[in-house]
């Protein structure tokens, strides 16, 4: 199974990390809400965040990603929103996204939490994982995702940063507001 091309996801995360670098002058964790422009969602960032797209290849399905990420000190967080071309393939692309993410970070998965389900709004499902691991220049580093898929649209809803900056008050905060519409 070819998995999503995690240079391409890695590019995005330190597109995110640089622009990030750029416009943190806000205080930390002065949490707002954000409603993209680009997919029917909304979330508390820390920070003032940025937003870019990208082309990404998810399991083979090449697609356009849109990051909207900030960044506090060395963590993290942003969402990844897309659309898959049939309903069908979210699923892959839910899977195709945790992959390279963990291998991004060539980590292991400590926990995973799967769930789908069907109804008048039609087909959902998540994939909630929690990951430790090390970047490529050697940093230990702890990922936390819900990937989440309702009928075409799919989101990568991520904290990562090193383990010991990272607060689980700060990830519940951030991942739990993640609304899709």
């Amino acid at each position: 199974m070819k998995t999503a091309s995690y240079p391409a996801v890695r590019a995005l995360l330190l597109c995110a990390g640089a622009t990030i670098l750029l416009s943190a002058c806000s205080p930390k964790f002065n949490w707002r809400e954000v409603r993209s422009k680009d997919a029917p969602y909304s979330v508390l960032l820390p920070t003032k965040p940025s937003t870019f797209a990208r082309p990404v290849d998810l399991d083979g399905t090449v697609l356009t990603m849109t990051m909207t990420a900030s960044k506090v000190d060395d963590t993290v967080f942003a969402v990844g929103s897309a659309s898959v071309p049939d309903a069908a393939k979210a699923q892959a692309a839910l899977l195709a996204m945790k992959t390279a993410l963990v291998k991004n970070i060539s980590g292991t998965v400590r926990s995973e939490k799967s769930t789908a389900a069907s109804g008048a709004q039609g087909l959902s499902s998540s994939i909630d994982i929690e990951a430790v691991g090390k970047t490529p220049a050697g940093k230990e580093e702890i990922l936390f995702g819900h990937f989440v898929s309702k009928d075409k649209e799919i989101y990568q809803v991520i904290v990562m940063g090193p383990e010991k900056q990272v607060s689980r008050e700060n990830v519940d905060t951030f991942i739990s507001s993640f609304k899709h519409n």
